[in-house]
């Protein structure tokens, strides 16, 4: 019996279909927004030094 309610409690988990916690625009716009950030630093760092 035990062994049934359990199988039964996995399959109704696996059943659902909720929403995500977060949107998930929102956790690519902010790795995006992340990356241009990092690449106008490394941008900004290496503009002024000539090419060796």
């Amino acid at each position: 019996m035990q062994i049934s309610q359990t199988a039964l409690a996995v399959l109704q988990a696996a059943e659902e279909h909720g929403e995500p916690a977060v949107n998930p625009w929102f956790i690519g716009g902010g790795t995006l927004l992340f990356l241009l950030l990092l690449l106008a630093a490394l941008v900004a760092f290496g503009g002024g030094r000539d090419h060796s």
